[in-house]
C-alpha cells in the first residue's frame, strides 16, 4: 500500500518508507526460515548443531538492504536536485497514521514478550517497531509540509531512510560476518567463567581458553590444572562440576573443560 500510494503521489519519503517495510517483511521471512534450520538439534554432520544458519540468512538480508539503501540515497539526492515535487493526497496522511498506530501497538507487545523471554530476536525486533514509528512520523511531517508548498523536506526525509536502512544493514553485515568467522565471546563473559574457575581452590592454573560461537551461543573450551595427586574420579567430578556452572550462563550452549594433573 505504502509503496502504490509513494509512486501515484511521487512522494520519496512514502516509497523510501515503503522499502524500508518491505525489507523488514523480507528480513522476518528470512529470519523464520533460518531459525528453523537454526534450531534443528546437532547430528553426526554438525555436531554443534546449525545455530550458524541464521547468520547466513542475516548476511543475505544485510546485503539487500545496503544495496536498497544505496539506489534509495541516489533517487533521493536527484529530487532534490531537480528540485521534484509531490502530489498531495489524503491517502499518503492515512497510510502514515495507520502504519504509526500499528507499528506503536506491535512495539508494546513485543517490548512485553521480550521482558517475558528475555529473546535477543524479539529484543532487536521491538527496537525495530520503535524506529518504524520514528521514521513514519517523519514522513507524516514531510507529507503536511507539502500543503505549504515545502518539497524539499520530502527529499531530505528520503535521504535520512535510506541513511538508516544503509546502517541497519551494516550493523547486521558486521554482527553476521563476525559470528561466520568465530569471534571470540565478549570480555565481560569470558571473566565470569574465569571467576567460576578461580573459585575453586583445587584449580592451580587455566590455560587453552578458547570460544565457538554457534550462533547466538557459545560453545566453551578450557584446560584446567590440578594436583597429580587427586584422583581420577574427584578430578573430574571438578570438571563436570565447573562445566554445569559454565552453562548456567546465558550465552553458554556447552563447556568441554580438559584436565592436567600437575
Amino acid at each position: 500500500i505504502k509503496s502504490i500510494v509513494g509512486i501515484l503521489s511521487n512522494s520519496q519519503a512514502m516509497i523510501a518508507d515503503s522499502i524500508n517495510s518491505a525489507s523488514d517483511i523480507f528480513a522476518s521471512a528470512m529470519t523464520s526460515i533460518g531459525n528453523k534450520i537454526a534450531s534443528v538439534p546437532e547430528d553426526e554432520s554438525h555436531n554443534f548443531g546449525h545455530g550458524k544458519a541464521e547468520y547466513i540468512f542475516s548476511l543475505l538480508i544485510s546485503l539487500s538492504m545496503i544495496i536498497i539503501s544505496t539506489k534509495l540515497f541516489y533517487n533521493s539526492i536527484m529530487s532534490l536536485i531537480n528540485k521534484e515535487e509531490f502530489t498531495f493526497s489524503p491517502f499518503l496522511v492515512i497510510v502514515c497514521i495507520i502504519t504509526i498506530i500499528v507499528k506503536f501497538f506491535l512495539y508494546k507487545y513485543t517490548k512485553k514478550m521480550f521482558k517475558q523471554h528475555n529473546n535477543i530476536l524479539l529484543e532487536a525486533n521491538y527496537k525495530d517497531h520503535r524506529n518504524d514509528c520514528i521514521i513514519t512520523t517523519f514522513t507524516l511531517i514531510s507529507i503536511l509540509l507539502g500543503l505549504f508548498n515545502i518539497y524539499w523536506f520530502d527529499g531530505v526525509v528520503g535521504l535520512g531512510i535510506s541513511v538508516w536502512i544503509f546502517y541497519t544493514g551494516l550493523k547486521i553485515l558486521i554482527e553476521s560476518y563476525n559470528i561466520l568467522m568465530d569471534i571470540s565471546i565478549d570480555s565481560k563473559t569470558k571473566n565470569i567463567i574465569l571467576d567460576l574457575a578461580h573459585d575453586c581452590k583445587e584449580i592451580k592454573n587455566i590455560t587453552d581458553f578458547y570460544t565457538i560461537p554457534t550462533g547466538y551461543q557459545y560453545v566453551v573450551i578450557l584446560t584446567i590444572h590440578i594436583d597429580g595427586n587427586m584422583s581420577t574420579f574427584d578430578s573430574h567430578k571438578l570438571a563436570d562440576n565447573l562445566e554445569k556452572n559454565i552453562c548456567n550462563i546465558d550465552k553458554i550452549n556447552r563447556a568441554i573443560i580438559h584436565v592436567n594433573p600437575i
